[in-house]
C-alpha cells in the first residue's frame, strides 16, 4: 500500500500561479471562469446504483460536468467508500439488493453527518406509492428511469447551489 502524500502546497501554488495569469487577461470569458471554478472545487457526488453501465453512464455525465464522482454497487459498497468521502450530493438507486435504496435513505438521514447532504432517487420503480415512499424516507428528488440526461443535470445542479 502506497504512502498518503500531501499535495496542498503543490495545488495551493498552482492555483496561485493561474488566478495570477487569468486576472493579468484584459478580459476573462465567464465560461473560462467557470471552467476554472469547476477545477478548483468539484462537487463530489455519490452515485449508489446496482446496475454497472447505468452507474457508469451516471459516472461519466456528472464527471464531464466537473464533479468528482465516488460510486458503489450496494451498501457493502458503500460502507467502505464513506469512511474517507466528503459528499455534496447523493444520488440512489431503489432496487438495491439486500438492503433496498428505501432502507439505505433512511439510514443515511439517520446519521448525523448525512443526514444533510441532498438525496436525490433514480429508480425504475416510479408508482406513486414508490415515489411518495422516497420523500417520506428523506429525497429531495425523485428521478423516473429512463431519465432525461437534461432533467438530471438540472436536479442536481438545483440541489448543490441550494447547499452551497
Amino acid at each position: 500500500m502506497g504512502k498518503k502524500i500531501n499535495t496542498k502546497d503543490l495545488v495551493d501554488k498552482i492555483d496561485k500561479i493561474t488566478k495570477e495569469r487569468i486576472s493579468k487577461e484584459k478580459v476573462v470569458s465567464l465560461d473560462e471562469f467557470r471552467k476554472l471554478k469547476k477545477q478548483q472545487e468539484p462537487h463530489t457526488i455519490l452515485i449508489i446504483e446496482d446496475d454497472e453501465t447505468m452507474r457508469l453512464a451516471m459516472k461519466r455525465i456528472f464527471e464531464s460536468e466537473g464533479h468528482a464522482v465516488l460510486s458503489a454497487a450496494d451498501a457493502t459498497e458503500l460502507s467502505k467508500l464513506l469512511e474517507d468521502a466528503t459528499l455534496d450530493l447523493i444520488i440512489l438507486d431503489v432496487g438495491l439488493p439486500w438492503i433496498n435504496g428505501f432502507e439505505l435513505a433512511k439510514l443515511m438521514k439517520e446519521n448525523r453527518d448525512l443526514k444533510s447532504i441532498p438525496l436525490i432517487f433514480v429508480s425504475g420503480q416510479t408508482s406513486d406509492i414508490d415515489v411518495r415512499r422516497g420523500f417520506d424516507v428523506g429525497a429531495d428528488d425523485y428521478i423516473k428511469k429512463p431519465f432525461d440526461v437534461e432533467e438530471i443535470k438540472k436536479s442536481v445542479q438545483t440541489l448543490l447551489k441550494l447547499n452551497s
